[in-house]
């Protein structure tokens, strides 16, 4: 079982830097949308930054959207397939080709995800 009280936030690190300094923190800050000590904390333990992880999670959702209109694509070929009842065999060749080509890219991407969940993870 894990302790929360080990997770609570109740102590204070104080540390000193120039005014020019800490306003660029704060610039940076409100640029990326994040707290300073979220910039503080992620910096120093080498994590993504929320904002990062934010951009991450918008890539992985354009992606997905990307496959879903390959995908009905797919279908729409598959459709008029089967009312015309033929295919030629070029076109056949050319529609596996895309499938195969398609299916390589989703293998690929699965893998990209995959490293991106771990480092989110973090």
């Amino acid at each position: 079982m894990i302790d929360k009280k080990h997770f609570e936030k109740k102590d204070y690190v104080k540390i000193r830097i120039s005014l020019s300094q800490k306003e660029k923190w704060k610039s940076l800050c409100k640029e990326k949308n994040i707290s300073i000590t979220s910039l503080i904390i992620n910096s120093v333990e080498k994590r993504i930054m929320d904002d990062e992880r934010r951009n991450v999670l918008e890539f992985i959702e354009k992606q997905d959207n990307v496959f879903v209109k390959i995908e009905t694509n797919i279908n729409q070929v598959a459709k008029i397939v089967n009312t015309q009842r033929f295919i030629s065999p070029r076109e056949l060749d050319e529609f596996l080709e895309k499938l195969s080509e398609i299916s390589e890219l989703k293998k690929m991407q699965n893998r990209i995800f995959e490293k991106i969940y771990a480092l989110l993870a973090k």
